[in-house]
């Protein structure tokens, strides 16, 4: 070959080995990449805009994204940029972002939460050094702080109350969640713009919008949930207003005082409250699954209760209902779900998440209300109270009464002497 083709090949195979991905054998090249710092994403809902803030950053071993919700910040690590791609995988429901990154302050795309179906996705634009999550004009009229009696779908079918907890600063941002007789509708965070509350919520599972214009002494407005779920309704403040008490809502069946059930946990190994490592002991049994938000805040305080009473006789079994049909991807759920949250307990895998699954699979109990549902078991073997739903930390002093009263209990039937010979739960 002459020598000037020599060096037209040789300059050619340069400017392809550039043009080629990253990554490849002997490149050290590092792709472009979003902007760190704070970004605002608006996902489309059709007819409405649900917004959030998250933060990037880069901690040197990889991309960081954090999402906020009011007081909540999740981290996710678990972030993947190739060249013009951004693929971001959240750390613990089964749902993603795929984008294209048009610029180091732009991207847009999908979100997909996979629990919802195989073609459940919500469109999303996200730009970088974005401000105020609910950007407005108007300063507020109205101070909606307080507690509220709200109506969901009142006069239908699907009708439920639920109490409004909001607060709200002098510049016009607030937050704040619902509680329902299932649980709470975890942190949300809005702002109040002349006579209306717009609130919103994003972790992953839940992409929840509110919204409401004050009439009279009243809110009336709607709620979003994705894009497969709108409703209406009404709030009227009430600071003396309470649900049910969680713990008169699922009970035994007549004829029992002890439960009973085995099922495999993570490893195949089969797990019953009569195994000898459970006798004697105080027993928390948790109903719950993976895909359930308010399972994740019940989780980690159990997990912070075993680790302090554990060595004075407390035990913890989880009882999972799962949404995934396939058991091998029920069980892969599980065992993410019990590395992302460092769950020391035995977790056990007892079926789908289907109401007849549960009352086959739970005979004792009268049915299963909602994950999550705890049972409370003394060291004799007898049940001593159902706890129906959870009310997480975004329910502020909700919570802490209910971890403050739930310490004093669990102190009370851990003192209780173990029987000389225990009855077989």
């Amino acid at each position: 070959m002459r020598p000037l083709l020599i060096i037209r090949a040789i300059l050619l195979v340069s400017a392809l080995s550039l043009v080629g991905g990253c990554g490849g054998p002997g490149s050290d090249r590092t792709p472009t990449g979003p902007r760190t710092g704070m970004w605002r994403m608006v996902l489309d809902l059709g007819e409405e805009d649900l917004p959030f803030l998250f933060e990037v950053d880069d901690d040197g071993d990889g991309w960081v994204i954090s999402v906020f919700n009011g007081e909540e910040r999740i981290a996710i690590r678990d972030v993947e940029v190739r060249q013009d791609t951004l693929h971001v995988r959240m750390p613990l429901y089964d749902s993603e972002f795929r984008g294209i990154l048009h610029n180091d302050s732009l991207f847009s795309g999908h979100w997909y939460n996979h629990l919802k179906g195989p073609d459940y996705a919500i469109p999303f634009t996200a730009r970088a050094a974005a401000g105020e999550r609910f950007p407005g004009e108007l300063p507020p009229t109205t101070n909606v702080s307080g507690n509220w009696h709200v109506n969901f779908s009142a006069s239908t079918p699907d009708a439920y109350e639920a109490l409004g907890i909001f607060q709200q600063d002098v510049d016009g941002r607030a937050t704040g969640t619902f509680v329902t007789e299932t649980g709470d509708y975890r942190f949300l965070e809005g702002a109040v713009h002349g006579d209306s509350l717009v609130l919103s919520c994003f972790d992953g599972s839940h992409a929840f919008l509110f919204k409401a214009r004050m009439a009279g002494d009243s809110l009336v407005g709607s709620f979003w949930s994705g894009v497969h779920w709108q409703e209406p309704w009404v709030a009227v403040r009430d600071p003396g207003f309470h649900l049910r008490d969680p713990d008169s809502l699922t009970f035994l069946k007549e004829g029992y005082d002890m439960i009973e059930f085995r099922f495999p946990d993570l490893h195949g190994d089969s797990i019953s409250p009569k195994d000898p490592r459970y006798m004697g002991k105080v027993l928390l049994v948790q109903v719950m699954g993976s895909w359930c938000p308010n399972c994740v805040d019940e989780t980690r305080l159990l997990t912070e209760l075993y680790r302090e009473h554990h060595d004075a006789g407390l035990e913890v079994i989880a009882v999972a209902f799962e949404k995934h049909a396939d058991p091998a991807q029920a069980l892969d759920a599980l065992v993410h779900f019990r590395d992302a949250l460092a769950v020391p307990y035995a977790i056990t895998y007892a079926g789908m998440a289907a109401k007849e699954e549960a009352a086959r699979k739970l005979p004792f109990l009268d049915h299963v209300m909602s994950y999550p549902t705890c049972i409370f078991v003394d060291r004799k073997g007898k049940v001593r109270r159902i706890r129906t739903g959870f009310y997480g930390p975004g329910t502020g002093e909700h919570y802490v009464n209910y971890r403050r009263n739930l310490e004093a209990f669990l102190q009370e039937m851990l003192q209780e002497a173990p029987p000389s010979a225990v009855a077989t739960r």
